[in-house]
């Protein structure tokens, strides 16, 4: 049976290696013809083989099957950016986001379509994700409405490392995005049992703020109490992810095992009055396992019932039931029960890390207990714990693209048993004296600070110590966790000496030390990142790297540095950037740059418009080098020349400040033109320069990011005509209000036979200079099969 239930969560887990889903009625003949074969074996050895892998193509159809079903909902297109109305219900509590927003998901029960589209054979989405900008506090009418909204297809940026939004949006069901222009009550929309629990939900919450919101860590109190984490700040998100205790406010197996834990121990200590013969041993074990079930499912409700919460909660009620049947049961099968029961009720889970993290947890701590034949102390069992999970689940975060913080080790150390044994129960039995005694909310809320106070305290202590937050590589990584896990298992005294002799100082070391290279690479080649509206491009060759810009920044909504440019520069193996170049001061093309500076070492910093970006920079920065006509620089092979218009100044445009690049090849037959923002005006100032003057001959293959995003204001008819590009690449943000590029600057280049590319559409864009040419790849064309296709004709939209 524990094959079996392997098979099925590897079907299930390898859909998602798939290019595209398999044709459903394909997998229905493999199936039934493995398990005809199966069947028509006499010997049960060698039928064993056969139903694996029916088991396998089994776990690949049941994820298929819902992955073909998901997919089928789709906007059309054609109805990107017009305004539609919508009724039906609110899927989550509200949660303030940027710029004033209320932020929702929305369960759609009616489409009230244009005529055109009445009809039409369309699964429209029964799902969306919503903004409603501009209400500054202001609260939705209800929970059932009708609304009109402007939406757009799922998208997100498309890089080869970091957070893909489209991902998310796809395993969390939303097909389409968009924003809210009117609101209106519906009371005519039908309220399904799911449309009752989430306005249970809603009332759950007011309930909650109307009676502990006066207590000063009022936004873990009800992150803790019933997952609501609408109330929590940047500033908090911060220490938490620095010090690794994100999954203290997610409800999560330590929260729904405490709930389960406290029901049992109650339970039991009631069944002690009873009369010795009732109920029997065995009786009273079921009735503990049915009232640990029924209060884990009754918190898991109060708590949004989420992914996780459900993931958690199933794991809890199998470990529940491993324990009743004592010996009977091996905790490897309980696990594998668990994944099996996981990815049969939603078989989306491998798109998400906390799937990967929290089995993983949990594989590390039955490998290192099951084992044992006496049970640690309560103190020894934590520091056996944490040092496992710490060791076990950094390869874990290595290949998931994160680091493993050490202060993670220490905060988890301290705030799992604070959280258990002090933090939880305060809650619980505070919010019962709420519900029972009103007048005992004062003194209440009090203990809620104290408790809540000293763990905060502790937290933001740690996050505040210059730790490092190490990824060394999987490999690495990996051989750090066999050897610790092997140590912690196997009961041998001279192993742990080793274990703490040779590789704890190696480790140490390896996590002190910085990185201050980059990989060497023997094919010149150019990425031009998926930052959305903004610009920011890597030029690299042999060990030398040229950035240029770093793209927008948003403060507390977006950085592409944060969530772009470190994780693809440590994929990629850039550990220095010899020279970093900004365009100009522009939050598109320079944000975030204390962030870049305090991350990676920056050699050289060349600047085409220097006030701004010390600006930015803040103080103890480098001194910048202005831009200038002459200025040459030589990433391996490659060599860059600079320009910026002579009588450019802040004061009269910006954008005309922009420092202007040429990247050639080694053999000179490709030629890269970064022009920033610059106008018409400094465009026609271009062909008398040195610099382009003396460019290659006419068979040279050139290359021009659009200026200014390509904006009207840009690419003018002359100056395009003269540059002559064989393929210009727009750096674009998907359907935003600007309108990048303009339809007049993409038909100049369309005239003069230029191969277009748009980020927007292309994602990242690589471009590798070859010895037969110049190599251009879409990272979009490479995305798996949830993550919409490029459209060939985006400029005819």
């Amino acid at each position: 049976m524990s094959g079996s239930l392997v098979a099925f969560a590897c079907g299930v887990i390898l859909l998602y290696t798939f290019p595209v889903v398999p044709p459903l009625k394909w997998l229905i003949v493999a199936l039934l013809s493995v398990l005809y074969g199966a069947f028509a074996l006499r010997s049960r050895r060698v039928r064993a083989v056969p139903l694996i892998l029916a088991w396998l193509l089994a776990g690949v159809l049941w994820s298929s099957w819902h992955a073909s079903e998901r997919l089928q909902h789709v906007f059309p297109t054609e109805l990107e950016g017009v305004v539609v109305e919508v009724s039906g219900y609110l899927c989550e509590i509200p949660t303030k986001g940027s710029f004033n927003s209320l932020r929702f998901s929305f369960c759609v029960t009616r489409w009230h379509l244009p005529e055109r589209f009445t009809g039409k054979a369309v699964l429209f989405p029964g799902k969306l994700r919503l903004a409603w900008y501009g209400r500054d506090g202001q609260s939705l009418p209800g929970h059932r409405l009708r609304l009109k909204v402007s939406l757009k297809q799922p998208h997100g940026a498309i890089n080869p490392a970091g957070f893909r939004y489209e991902t998310w949006l796809y395993r969390k069901g939303f097909r389409a995005t968009g924003t809210i222009r009117e609101v209106d009550s519906d009371d005519s929309v039908p309220c399904n049992l799911h449309c009752g629990y989430m306005a249970w939900r809603q009332q759950l919450a007011d309930g909650v703020n109307a009676a502990m919101s006066g207590a000063r860590h009022y936004p873990l109190v009800s992150s803790l109490l019933i997952g609501y984490r609408g109330e929590m700040t940047p500033d908090q998100w911060d220490v938490l992810k620095a010090t690794g205790t994100i999954h203290l406010v997610a409800i999560s197996g330590l929260h729904i095992g405490l709930i389960a834990l406290g029901a049992g121990v109650v339970v039991r200590k009631l069944l002690l009055w009873l009369p010795g013969s009732f109920p029997s041993p065995r009786h009273g074990r079921y009735l503990v396992y049915v009232s640990v079930a029924l209060a884990s499912i009754a918190y898991s409700l109060a708590a949004g019932f989420t992914v996780p919460t459900r993931r958690a909660l199933v794991m809890v009620l199998v470990a529940g039931w491993v324990v009743v049947h004592g010996r009977q049961v091996s905790p490897w099968q309980g696990l594998l029960l668990a994944l099996f029961l996981v990815l049969l009720a939603d078989p989306f889970s491998p798109l998400d890390q906390g799937f990967w993290l929290s089995f993983g947890a949990v594989t590390v701590l039955v490998l290192v207990f099951s084992r044992r034949l006496s049970s640690p102390d309560w103190g020894g069992a934590l520091m056996l714990a944490q040092v496992a999970v710490f060791a076990g689940l950094w390869p874990v975060l290595a290949i998931l693209g994160q680091g493993q913080p050490v202060s993670g080790l220490m905060a988890n150390v301290f705030a799992i048993p604070w959280v258990s044994v002090v933090v939880m129960p305060v809650l619980m039995v505070g919010a019962a004296l709420i519900w029972l005694l009103p007048q005992s909310q004062g003194w209440v809320l009090d203990c809620y600070d104290l408790v809540l106070g000293v763990l905060w305290s502790v937290l933001k202590w740690l996050s505040c110590l210059d730790l490092p937050n190490s990824n060394p590589g999987v490999a690495t990584t990996l051989a750090v966790a066999v050897v610790v896990l092997l140590a912690l298992v196997v009961p041998s005294l001279r192993i742990r000496l080793v274990v703490i002799l040779g590789v704890v100082p190696w480790l140490l070391v390896s996590l002190l030390m910085e990185r201050d290279d980059n990989l060497w690479v023997e094919t010149p080649e150019v990425w031009v990142w998926d930052v959305g509206q903004g610009l920011s491009l890597l030029v690299r060759h042999q060990d030398q790297v040229l950035l240029y810009d770093t793209g927008p920044s948003i403060p507390d909504v977006f950085s592409a540095v944060e969530s772009v440019l470190i994780p693809n520069l440590s994929d990629l193996g850039v550990g220095l950037i010899n020279t970093l170049v900004i365009s100009h001061g522009d939050s598109d093309h320079a944000g975030g740059l204390p962030l870049l500076f305090a991350t990676l070492p920056v050699s050289e910093l060349i600047v085409g418009e220097p006030g701004r970006t010390v600006e930015r920079l803040g103080e103890g920065g480098p001194v910048p080098e202005l831009c200038s006509p002459g200025l040459v620089r030589h990433i391996g092979q490659l060599t860059v020349g600079f320009w910026r218009n002579p009588g450019a100044t802040t004061a009269t445009d910006s954008n005309d400040t922009s420092c202007v690049v040429t990247v050639t090849s080694p053999d000179g037959f490709i030629q890269i033109v970064l022009p920033g923002d610059i106008s018409k005006q400094v465009e026609s100032r271009m062909p008398d320069q040195p610099l382009f003057s003396d460019w290659a001959s006419p068979d040279t293959y050139r290359v021009v990011l659009a200026p200014h995003h390509g904006s009207k204001t840009s690419s003018s008819r002359s100056w395009v005509e003269w540059l002559d590009p064989d393929l210009v690449i727009y750096s674009a943000g998907y359907r935003h209000r600007f309108g990048h590029p303009h339809p007049s600057v993409v038909e100049r280049y369309v005239r003069v036979g230029s191969m277009q590319l748009n980020s927007a559409y292309s994602g990242a864009i690589r471009l590798v200079m070859g010895k037969k040419g110049l190599g251009v790849e879409e990272q979009r064309q490479s995305a798996p099969f949830w993550i919409r296709r490029p459209v060939t004709d985006w400029w005819a939209l």
